[in-house]
């Protein structure tokens, strides 16, 4: 699963780097547990749980449909918007202003590689058992 390990890869770096933007507001405001009523740290955690939230079932799905031959084409498109929709909801969400359009438009891209990969994965299924 070559495909899956790259972009699990690259899903986990941008994981950290909304890791570290928490922390950094955490060290700053001095805020160990909770968002201590701080509206950019709530934003920011929410921003890395949204993340990780999206991201595992994701991959998943991603994985499968390797597993299942799914083409690469399929895989690569599906895989770029996975990263480009968590990484544009992530930094934008995060921020004291979002761009809702970004926002709408982040959650579009998450959504089509969420959709995508459980559509594949039920037409490739459906190849095997009919």
């Amino acid at each position: 699963m070559t495909i899956t390990a790259l972009y699990a890869s690259l899903f986990a770096l941008i994981f950290f780097a909304l890791s570290v933007r928490v922390i950094t507001v955490r060290h700053a405001t001095r805020i160990g547990v909770g968002d201590g009523g701080d509206n950019l740290l709530k934003r920011r955690m929410r921003a890395q749980a949204n993340c990780a939230e999206y991201g595992p079932l994701i991959l998943i799905l991603m994985g499968l449909s390797e597993h299942l031959t799914v083409s690469a084409w399929a895989l690569h498109g599906l895989g770029i918007a996975f990263l480009a929709g968590r990484a544009l909801h992530g930094f934008n969400i995060a921020r004291d202003r979002e761009v809702i359009r970004l926002r709408i438009f982040a959650m579009g891209l998450t959504f089509t590689a969420l959709l995508g990969f459980s559509l594949l994965n039920l037409i490739q299924l459906a190849r095997v058992w009919i």
